[in-house]
């Protein structure tokens, strides 16, 4: 990567954290250059379980641990735990998402860290936040999908709330951190001093939603909506998503489908009348477009310029002809599980294969150089391997 995209260069981050939110705010640390060093325990980032495992790694660990490298630490012992206060003192970026207050038991909590390092940036992530009844309690992507309001705004047609089947939550909190963590790198080379940034699964979510929020503020649950006809229909070969709510369009979709009648129909004229008389109408155009084929009707809608897309799967997504034009999958070589998609990270250079920053790490990959570039040695360092404080990969 040009150095000009590679800002963090020289930058040391030391990420404590697991499962998706913290380690995708590391993630993108290392991809713009930090020497990013991932501490886990000597079982694992518990997020190396989530879903079915490949030895120990998973599909979400691979996704949001590239370019890192670990070292596996008991932070109960004492050997241990000198291990990872030394890195954090000597860390620009300090990334966690323990519970609140367990840091501080190990000592290592903001306050206790600044006496050392009063210019780092000490990045605390939690599912609700550091206050409030709620704030000792865990939380995941799903739990944070039903408590946020997200799931009711997603019903299915039985009005039944549904949970969105990736972890987004977990992603844009990671991303949100790592534009707090981006901001106060910024401020402390334009006027110094290090800060701590609260954020949380609850924060993250909370922010995607605001429109949706206001918005139910002002009209309640039966909102007014973007448009109709807006939806997905089902066709001969699959489904297709079409936007017709504007009145030009509204027409050309009628036109298509052969049902000039109802693009005549004043009931249907306007945007307000389509949306008072929605359910009879998406009947009609529904009943209609089951008759067609997935391709044929894209071509007509594309020729008059109306939004669409069909419904793809991710091998769909892999195969499109403009995603492969773009360079948006990346295909990367992993040591245990062969090929792997990689979708391009906006703003990030292509990845190389094999190198590092393509590689997500095994446990304690890296314990070794770690503690060897803190000055331990060798003695120390097999001493610590030896009494379980330290955890080491050994390759098969």
């Amino acid at each position: 990567m040009a150095e000009a995209l590679r800002p963090y260069g020289g930058l040391n981050v030391v990420d404590l954290s697991q499962g998706v939110a913290g380690p995708h705010c590391g993630l993108l640390l290392a991809q713009y250059g930090a020497n990013v060093v991932k501490v886990e325990p000597i079982a694992g980032d518990w997020g190396r379980a989530i879903g079915r495992q490949y030895e120990d790694l998973s599909a979400y660990f691979t996704a949001f641990n590239r370019g890192k490298r670990s070292i596996a630490v008991d932070m109960k012992s004492e050997v241990g735990l000198r291990a990872v206060r030394t890195l954090m003192e000597q860390a620009d970026v300090v990334i966690e998402n323990y519970r609140p207050g367990v840091m501080a038991r190990f000592g290592l909590d903001y306050e206790a860290l600044k006496l050392h390092n009063p210019d780092v940036i000490y990045v605390s992530i939690t599912g609700f936040g550091q206050q409030g009844p709620r704030a000792p309690f865990p939380a995941t992507d799903s739990i944070l999908q039903s408590y946020s309001g997200l799931m009711s705004v997603n019903r299915d047609e039985r009005g039944l709330p549904q949970r969105i089947g990736v972890l987004v939550i977990d992603v844009v909190t990671g991303l949100y951190a790592y534009q707090a963590a981006a901001t106060a790198l910024y401020s402390r080379a334009v006027h110094g001093g290090g800060r701590r940034i609260c954020t949380s699964l609850m924060e993250a979510i909370g922010a995607v939603q605001a429109g949706k929020m206001i918005e139910f503020h002002l009209e309640g649950a039966d909102s007014a909506k973007p448009g109709v006809p807006v939806g997905t229909f089902k066709a001969r070969d699959g489904f297709v998503t079409v936007n017709a709510r504007r009145d030009a369009h509204f027409v050309s979709l009628c036109k298509l489908l052969g049902l000039d009648a109802l693009a005549e129909d004043m009931r249907f004229a306007t945007s307000a009348g389509r949306a008072q008389h929605e359910e009879h109408l998406m009947s009609v155009l529904a009943e209609a477009i089951e008759q067609w084929d997935c391709e044929p009707f894209m071509n007509g809608l594309a020729q008059h310029d109306v939004l669409h897309a069909r419904v793809n799967d991710y091998a769909d997504y892999f195969e499109d002809a403009h995603v492969r034009a773009v360079d948006a999958v990346q295909w990367l070589t992993h040591p245990v599980v062969g090929a792997v998609p990689a979708p391009r990270i906006p703003g990030v250079e292509k990845l190389a294969d094999g190198a590092a920053l393509a590689n997500s790490p095994r446990i304690g990959e890296h314990s070794v150089d770690v503690l060897d570039a803190l000055g331990w040695t060798s003695s120390e360092i097999d001493a610590a391997l030896g009494a379980g404080a330290v955890g080491q990969y050994a390759s098969a």
